[in-house]
C-alpha cells in the first residue's frame, strides 16, 4: 500500500496542489500523514459541496469551475471489456466482496492497480501513481469494481482522465 500515491492523488483531485512537484515532503507515522507543500497558504474555496462518497465527505472545489477534459484518447469497447476482466480478477475482492479494485490503464498497459475498502481512496491512489510517475493521464482510463459516484467522475475530470470508446466495438 503506497500512501504517497494516495496523498498525492487526493491533494491533486482536491486541487490543493497542481502537480506533485509542489509537495516538498510527505511524512508517514503510524496512522498520521504530514505533508509540506510549496504553497503553504493555499486557501480553499468558500463553496462547500457534500459528496456522494462513503462517509458523507465534503469538498471545497467550485463545481462550476471544473476543467474540461482535453484528450484525443480512443479505445475500443472490446479492449475495455478485456481490461475489466483482467483487472477485476482480484482474490481479495472475490473473497471479501467489500474491497474495491481500481486500475489506471492505457491502450495496451495497466499502469497501476489499487485495492481499498473505499473506491474513492483506490482512485486517488492510481491517480497519485500516475502523477508521481509522469504518466500522461489524458491517455488513460480508469477501471473500477464499484459504482461510479459523482465524486469519482469529478476526480477523473480534474485529472483529465477520459473515457472515449471508438465506434468499432470489435477492434481490440
Amino acid at each position: 500500500m503506497n500512501l504517497e500515491d494516495f496523498v498525492t492523488g487526493y491533494m491533486f483531485t482536491e486541487q490543493i496542489i497542481k502537480s506533485p512537484d509542489e509537495i516538498e515532503s510527505i511524512k508517514i507515522e503510524k496512522n498520521r500523514v504530514s505533508v509540506i507543500t510549496g504553497n503553504l497558504f493555499k486557501v480553499l474555496g468558500p463553496k462547500k459541496t457534500i459528496l456522494s462518497g462513503c462517509g458523507g465527505s465534503t469538498s471545497y472545489i467550485d463545481a462550476d469551475k471544473l476543467p474540461k477534459i482535453k484528450s484525443d484518447f480512443m479505445i475500443s469497447a472490446g479492449k475495455i471489456q478485456e481490461m475489466i476482466k483482467t483487472v477485476l480478477d482480484s482474490d481479495i475482492h472475490h473473497t471479501t466482496g467489500g474491497i474495491h479494485v481500481v486500475a489506471l490503464a492505457g491502450k495496451d498497459k495497466t499502469f497501476s492497480v489499487a485495492e481499498d475498502i473505499g473506491r474513492h481512496n483506490a482512485l486517488d491512489r492510481v491517480i497519485g501513481f500516475g502523477l508521481r510517475n509522469g504518466i500522461d493521464l489524458s491517455q488513460t482510463i480508469v477501471i473500477s469494481s464499484g459504482r461510479i459516484s459523482s465524486e469519482m467522475v469529478r476526480k477523473c475530470q480534474i485529472a483529465n482522465i477520459p473515457v472515449i470508446v471508438s465506434r468499432s466495438a470489435t477492434t481490440p
